[in-house]
């Protein structure tokens, strides 16, 4: 407690407390955390891996094949007489490097079998990538 100085009753104890030194102490602990916290954080050694350019290679052409609600199948917009003559076509496909991605084209109300059958037909003809394409909600 301090005493007040200087005015007309000399006796008088002055009841507030001084938070100045209280504001300074906080102050260095709020720095002394502040530079210890990443050094703590960060104390295990890590070789972290460089980034690195990379050629991209071009993706070849996507093959769409679509099957109506009928069960038609269309490689793009030309109709396929039947799944021989797609497994013939997509023989085609198969053997270029990179291979192409298939994408199948199912109409929600054609039979599973048609679609089936095309399946079938891709995967006889050796294609890896096959992909469905669908309507988002």
């Amino acid at each position: 407690m301090s005493m007040n100085i200087g005015s007309d009753k000399d006796d008088e104890i002055m009841s507030e407390i001084n938070t100045t030194p209280l504001v300074d102490v906080m102050l260095v602990l709020l720095i002394i955390f502040l530079i210890t916290i990443p050094v703590v954080t960060t104390s295990i050694k890590v070789d972290l891996p460089k980034e690195k350019n990379l050629v991209r290679e071009t993706k070849p052409e996507t093959v769409i094949i679509s099957v109506d609600v009928k069960g038609k199948i269309f490689l793009y917009d030309t109709p396929i007489k039947n799944s021989d003559d797609l497994l013939q076509r997509m023989k085609k496909f198969a053997v270029m490097k990179p291979q192409p991605e298939v994408q199948i084209r199912g109409d929600g109300k054609s039979d599973f079998e048609s679609v089936g059958r095309v399946m079938f037909a891709v995967q006889r003809a050796g294609i890896t990538k096959v992909g469905f394409i669908t309507e988002p909600q």
